[in-house]
């Protein structure tokens, strides 16, 4: 009886000191929670009190603007949906295609393999787009975003009179067989005026006139240094050094005559005047 009353009195109190953990455990979670309550509280407070207060508004404070234009859920649609498009409109409404095809087969006659990168490509060619670009940018703004702004013109009439300029110009730099073919193509009527012109038919004769004079200038560029390879080849040929490539030798040939002759301004300069933008 006494081993029994001893091993109950033990277990006992284990059972109490376990009881008496768990309870203390509990306390020190409440505390924590309640602490870090109040901490985020504070906190949250103190952030609210210290930062201004931030909306966004688009038209009116309803879905549906005064004066009975588009919702404001529909401008933030074609907003979102001409952010998305501008890559394509940068590549196919604008001289970039010319230069970056231009640039690439220069350097592919060259033979300097990714030298200069595809980056600083697309980067020289991008601000030689802005730079030759800017007097159509500047009336498209003149004529249709400008006052759109100013709030003296609606957005249909301001789209309508700000792609005249793009339309004046895609129309004076693509050829009129391509114009035609995609008259044809679309089943559009030949219209009298540049502004009536659609730009489904604009866009892409423009991109196919652009490809073809691209190509042109890429070979009046590669023809002197395929010369140059033809006539390496031949003297190595003719002293029976087969095994030598020919590239090793022509490569630094080309890039001599390239630097001598400033190549890369010349082909600049030609690119900028192909375009005329200023009336």
């Amino acid at each position: 009886m006494g081993k029994r009353t001893e091993s109950e009195s033990t277990k006992l109190a284990a059972r109490s000191t376990l009881q008496f953990t768990a309870l203390a455990l509990l306390v020190l979670v409440v505390l924590a929670n309640t602490a870090f309550a109040q901490t985020t509280g504070d906190a949250v407070s103190t952030a609210n009190s210290v930062l201004p207060d931030l909306s966004i508004k688009i038209g009116a404070s309803d879905l549906s603007s005064a004066g009975g234009s588009l919702p404001a859920a529909m401008k933030l649609a074609l907003l979102l949906t001409v952010m998305s498009f501008a890559p394509a409109m940068m590549l196919t409404m604008t001289c970039f295609t010319r230069i970056a095809v231009v640039l690439g087969m220069t350097r592919t006659a060259l033979g300097t393999q990714s030298l200069p990168p595809n980056m600083v490509i697309t980067g020289l060619a991008m601000f030689l787009t802005f730079a030759i670009m800017q007097p159509v940018f500047k009336d498209m703004y003149t004529e249709g975003l400008g006052p759109f702004l100013d709030g003296t013109m609606d957005e249909r009439q301001a789209l309508e009179k700000g792609v005249v300029p793009l339309k004046r110009f895609l129309v004076a730099h693509a050829r009129d067989k391509d114009l035609a073919l995609f008259l044809e193509i679309t089943r559009s009527e030949v219209p009298e005026d540049v502004a009536d012109i659609p730009l489904v038919v604009a866009v892409p004769a423009f991109v196919l006139s652009e490809l073809n004079m691209a190509f042109q200038i890429g070979f009046l560029i590669a023809l002197p240094f395929l010369v140059l390879d033809m006539v390496v080849s031949s003297v190595l040929t003719s002293m029976s050094m087969i095994t030598l490539p020919p590239v090793v030798i022509s490569m630094p040939l080309k890039l001599m005559l390239f630097v001598i002759v400033d190549g890369w301004h010349l082909i600049i300069a030609s690119l900028v005047k192909t375009y005329d933008v200023g009336g």
